[in-house]
């Protein structure tokens, strides 16, 4: 047996540091019309790493989403998952058994499975990638990256989608350090504006839902100045009512910065396991220089870290100083709070209807931004 499935309801799934991999993500996706599937996944130890032996059997948990593309034909998406890592050389090799074996679980009329891999970029691990700055440049076209990951596979099936999901590029803070550890290694500027903000008057507080109308209006000014696609206000509703709120679930904080009354910026922090996550955030167009969003993010770092959480998750930013990247000032402000640059691979199909997928890589390639 080198991997083996067994079918799990998706609310006895394991705690994990990894929150698109829980019974509350499940839950949220759910209502936007995901079908949440639980599953205990069983490898041979030698599937992930060559050097060991098969006999090892290595368990964990996997939750696989099925969305309907029209009526006639879905797919399968996997985010942030497997949450097993082989090694660089054998992860096609994993990912075509695991979706091999996933096949006879999922519909017949899926088209393919998506992984949102959060598992660090093969290509960020070799310097001619990156700059004479030591900026990463990036991984290389689709067709290189999809040579090597295929490399050892039998059915040389695994492509790299046309668009990513879930963020790729983010800032891990090692909450293991001391506030004043966590404090010196951030930017000057960063540490000078949380104080500022202190002395400036700026409180932080935690709010219920009956204060989501005040997000939302925050929301709704950030994601109109930087043109981003619109969530309903139902929907971070949700995000506040599915939650677990103990410790071996998740535990969502709306956070909100205000200053003489008016709300200046607020953000929804997840605490999953020992992970913290800036799951969402907005700001509003009048007082910046007040500076709330940093003394926000720094109370979140302060409250996962009490919590009892070991790595704090900036979820999402560029994966360089390019100017002319989109999230390039998101990219400053959360590299500011001193954290560790990661980047993941992305995602990854495995088509299991060849002429299908094809259809629908072409309408995704049209699409994208």
């Amino acid at each position: 047996m080198i991997c083996h499935l067994e079918q799990k309801d998706i609310e006895i799934l394991k705690p994990t540091n990894i929150l698109p991999q829980t019974p509350f993500w499940g839950r949220i996706k759910h209502a936007q019309g995901f079908m949440p599937n639980g599953f205990e996944l069983t490898v041979s130890k030698e599937l992930l790493y060559p050097a060991e032996s098969d006999q090892v059997k290595i368990k964990d948990d996997i939750l696989v989403f099925i969305k309907y593309i029209n009526d006639k034909y879905c797919f399968a998406y996997v985010p942030y998952g497997p949450k097993l890592e082989p090694d660089f050389e054998n992860q096609g090799v994993f990912l075509e058994e695991l979706s091999e074996t996933l096949r006879g679980y999922l519909p017949t009329n899926c088209v393919f499975i998506r992984y949102d891999l959060m598992w660090q970029n093969q290509w960020a691990q070799e310097s001619e990638y990156f700059d004479s700055s030591g900026n990463w440049m990036g991984p290389p076209e689709s067709t290189v990256q999809e040579f090597r990951v295929n490399y050892k596979t039998v059915n040389w099936n695994l492509r790299k989608s046309p668009v990513d999901v879930l963020p790729k590029n983010t800032f891990f803070l090692d909450l293991t350090r001391k506030e004043d550890d966590l404090l010196y290694k951030m930017r000057y500027n960063t540490r000078y504006n949380i104080r500022r903000a202190g002395k400036k008057g700026i409180r932080i507080k935690e709010y219920s839902i009956e204060h989501i109308g005040d997000w939302y209006k925050l929301y709704l000014e950030t994601a109109l100045r930087h043109n981003m696609p619109l969530q309903d206000e139902q929907y971070f509703a949700t995000i506040l009512q599915n939650q677990d709120n103990t410790r071996n679930g998740v535990t969502i904080k709306m956070l909100m910065a205000d200053f003489d009354g008016q709300f200046l910026a607020s953000m929804f922090l997840a605490l999953s396991n020992k992970r913290g996550t800036y799951l969402y955030g907005a700001s509003s167009n009048e007082s910046e220089n007040l500076m709330a969003s940093y003394a926000l993010q720094w109370e979140a770092i302060r409250i996962a870290k009490k919590w009892g959480c070991s790595e704090y998750d900036m979820f999402g930013s560029a994966p360089n100083l390019n100017r002319k990247h989109p999230l390039y000032g998101v990219h400053i402000y959360k590299k500011g709070f001193g954290g560790r640059l990661f980047h993941r691979m992305g995602c990854w199909d495995y088509p299991y209807l060849q002429k299908e997928y094809e259809l629908v890589k072409a309408y995704e390639t049209s699409h994208k931004n």
